[in-house]
C-alpha cells in the first residue's frame, strides 16, 4: 500500500470511528428528548456513518495497481463511491422532511432540552475537527471519496448548529413546532449537499472533460516545447478518482529522428504530471504530412510550409 492510500485509510478510519461514537449519542439524545430535529440529526450521523464505511473501503480499493482486468486501474471506485453518498444524502433528506411534516401535523412536545443542546454542540465540534481532517487528505491527495465524507460532515455541523438553536428558541418560547420546523430546515441543507456531491462525483463517471482550468494548464505546458514540434490536436481529458487520464496527438517534421521525439514526450508528460499530480499522459507522434521531396522547413525543421 503507498503512503498515500496508506494517509486515505487512515483518515477514513476516523471517520468511521467518529461517525459511530455520534450516532449512538444522538440517537440516546432524540429518545430521551422526544425530539424529531435530534432524531432527525441521528440519521443523517447514521447515513453519515454508512458513506464513511463505503469511502473506508473505496479508498482501500482505488489505490489497488492496474490489474488483467483493470488496465486503468480502480479510480473510479471513489466517484462510485462519491455518488452513492450523494443518494443517501437525498434519501436522508426525504425522511426527515417525511417526519418532520407529520409532527407539524399532529404536534408533539420536546422534553430535556439542555441534553440534546449538549449532544449537538459535541456533535458539531467532534466533525469540525474530523471534516478538516477529511478535507486536508481529500485536497492532497486528490480523493473524491474523502472529499465528499467531508462534504457529509461539514453539513452535518452546519445541521447541528441548527438543532442548536431550534432547541434553545423552543426554551425560551415554549413553541415544540419549532423542532420540525428546524428539521425542514435541515433537510432541504441536506438536499443541497446531496446536489453538489452529485456533480463532483457522478460527471466523471461519463467521462467529462478535465475543468477548464486544469485543460488550460496541459496546454501551457505542450505549447511552452512549441519549437520542438508543428502542432497538436485531439487533446482529450477526462478523471477518475484522482486519476488524471490524458491523450493527445503531436504531429512533428517526419523527418525528426525517434530518439529526440521519444524524448520530448518524456519530457511533456513528466512536466504535465508535476503541474497535475496523478496524470497518465499518452502522446501518438505523427510525421507531417508534406511530400516526399518536400524541403519547405524552416532552419529549425519546425514548420512545414508543403503540409496538407
Amino acid at each position: 500500500m503507498s503512503s498515500v492510500t496508506q494517509a486515505k485509510v487512515q483518515v477514513a478510519r476516523l471517520s468511521v470511528i467518529s461517525n459511530t461514537t455520534l450516532v449512538v449519542g444522538k440517537m440516546v439524545a432524540g429518545l430521551a428528548t422526544g425530539s424529531v430535529s435530534i432524531l432527525s440529526e441521528a440519521i443523517h450521523s447514521g447515513l453519515d456513518l454508512i458513506a464513511a464505511m463505503i469511502a473506508y473501503f473505496s479508498v482501500k480499493e482505488a489505490g489497488k495497481p492496474a490489474d488483467d482486468r483493470h488496465r486503468y486501474g480502480h479510480g473510479k471506485i471513489e466517484n462510485i463511491s462519491g455518488t452513492i453518498e450523494a443518494l443517501l444524502i437525498v434519501v436522508a433528506a426525504i425522511w426527515i422532511s417525511y417526519e418532520a411534516i407529520g409532527k407539524l401535523k399532529n404536534g408533539g412536545h420536546v422534553e430535556q432540552i439542555g441534553w440534546g443542546v449538549a449532544i449537538m454542540g459535541v456533535s458539531a465540534v467532534v466533525n469540525i475537527i474530523v471534516s478538516r481532517k477529511l478535507l486536508k487528505v481529500a485536497k492532497a491527495t486528490d480523493s473524491v471519496a474523502l472529499e465528499a465524507d467531508a462534504m457529509h460532515l461539514k453539513t452535518d455541523v452546519y445541521t447541528s448548529f441548527g438543532v442548536m438553536l431550534g432547541l434553545l428558541l423552543i426554551k425560551l418560547t415554549g413553541i415544540s413546532l419549532l423542532d420540525p420546523l428546524v428539521a425542514l430546515v435541515v433537510a432541504l441543507l441536506i438536499l443541497k449537499a446531496g446536489w453538489d456531491l452529485t456533480k463532483q462525483a457522478f460527471f466523471p463517471l461519463v467521462d467529462v472533460s478535465l475543468p477548464k482550468e486544469e485543460e488550460e494548464i496541459i496546454i501551457g505546458v505542450i505549447e511552452s516545447y512549441s519549437a520542438h514540434y508543428l502542432e497538436f490536436h485531439k487533446l482529450r481529458t477526462r478523471k477518475a478518482g484522482s486519476e488524471r487520464h490524458i491523450d493527445l496527438h503531436l504531429v512533428v517534421p517526419k523527418e525528426s529522428p525517434v530518439r529526440e521525439v521519444h524524448t520530448l514526450c518524456d519530457t511533456i508528460e513528466d512536466e504535465i504530471e508535476n503541474r497535475l499530480p496523478g496524470s497518465h499522459v499518452l502522446i501518438h507522434i505523427e510525421p507531417c504530412k508534406g511530400s516526399s521531396d518536400c524541403n519547405n522547413c524552416d532552419s529549425n525543421g519546425r514548420q512545414c510550409q508543403d503540409e496538407t
